[in-house]
Parts: structure tokens; C-alpha cells; sequence
């Protein structure tokens, strides 16, 4: 799948709840993780909308064991665990996107990547893991593809690729905790 430059987000760092996602333009994303005294954690989701000035677009308030938790985005609170529900298909988590379609990320069948399908079954977003490589902002360790054209095009927009960069997240999470 051959995806625009400006489409593709590297991801830094193994952990992804202290990560950056950014692009030619700069850093897009950033995850940023606090622990409390009392060892709560909170990873807090930053999207940059221009230089120096960023919104914040999600907050994940972690379970005190580290597990899933509840996230809030917006005015919704959800459990975490609604969010990456086990999904049909051996290694898929789905879940509905703020258009109220279900959406369903599962392991590509013919290759590493981890594909993001909307209720049509379009892939409209992959996540490809790389070879570690060392970039200003930090160690890459994968990249985040959005189809701009695939489904309904709106994956490149705020409130879709907002929860796309979420759940993406939350499946690497689960993937590297080995979580059900």
C-alpha cells in the first residue's frame, strides 16, 4: 500500500503511552504519561494544531494494576477496554468511531502490518512495525499509514483520525502487555 509522505506518521519510542507521532511537517501527536504519588498513571493525548500550541484531544486514566482503564475524550468517558474489545477475528480489537460505525483492527494477512478496516471492510489506516531508527525527535519504532481516499476519506479528519491514533494506542499497548 503506497501512502502519501504527509500520510504516514513515524511513531517513537517502544512504549507507546510516552511517544511522539510526527511527519515532515513536525510532531502531529504526542503522548505524554504521568504517574501520580499514589501510582496512578494518566497518559494525556496531544494533537499540534500550529507552532507551539497543542490541544488536548484524550485523556487515559490507567487501572491502579496498569491495565486498561477508562478513557476520556471529549465529553465521553469510556471504559478502555470498550475501545480495544476482542474483536471476531484471532488478534483484532474493534471499536466504534465517533460516526457510530464499528471499526476493527486486525494482523495483515500477508505481512507485519496491523490494518485498521471500517464497517465496509476498507483498510483505511495501518500500522507497520520498523527496524528501530534514531531521528532528532527520537527512536523510531513503527509508522502510522492513513489512507486518505479509502471508505468514506474521512479518516484524515480530526474526529476519526483522533480516535484512529487512540485505539492504534491502545492495540500496540495490549499487543506488548499481552492483555485480552
Amino acid at each position: 500500500m503506497a501512502t502519501p509522505a504527509d500520510d504516514i506518521l513515524s511513531w517513537t519510542n517502544q512504549d507507546p503511552r510516552e511517544s511522539k507521532l510526527f511527519n515532515s511537517w513536525g510532531v502531529l501527536y504526542r503522548f505524554q504519561t504521568v504517574i501520580q504519588t499514589n501510582g496512578q498513571s494518566t497518559t494525556t493525548l496531544w494533537r499540534a494544531i500550529r507552532a507551539n500550541k497543542e490541544d488536548r484531544v484524550a485523556k487515559l486514566e490507567w487501572a491502579n494494576n496498569g491495565g486498561l482503564g477508562r478513557l476520556i475524550m471529549g465529553k465521553n468517558t469510556l471504559a478502555m477496554s470498550d475501545v480495544v474489545a476482542a474483536g471476531p477475528i484471532y488478534g483484532s480489537r474493534t471499536f466504534n468511531g465517533p460516526d457510530g460505525q464499528r471499526y476493527v483492527w486486525r494482523p495483515s494477512t500477508t505481512g507485519s502490518d496491523i490494518v485498521l478496516q471500517d464497517h465496509n471492510g476498507n483498510v483505511i489506516a495501518f500500522f507497520r512495525p520498523t527496524r528501530p531508527t534514531r531521528y532528532q525527535i527520537g527512536d523510531v519504532y513503527g509508522e502510522l499509514h492513513f489512507i486518505r481516499a479509502a471508505g468514506s476519506g474521512t479518516v484524515m479528519h480530526p474526529p476519526i483520525m483522533d480516535m484512529v491514533t487512540v485505539t492504534a494506542m491502545l492495540y500496540r499497548f495490549c499487543a506488548m502487555f499481552n492483555l485480552s
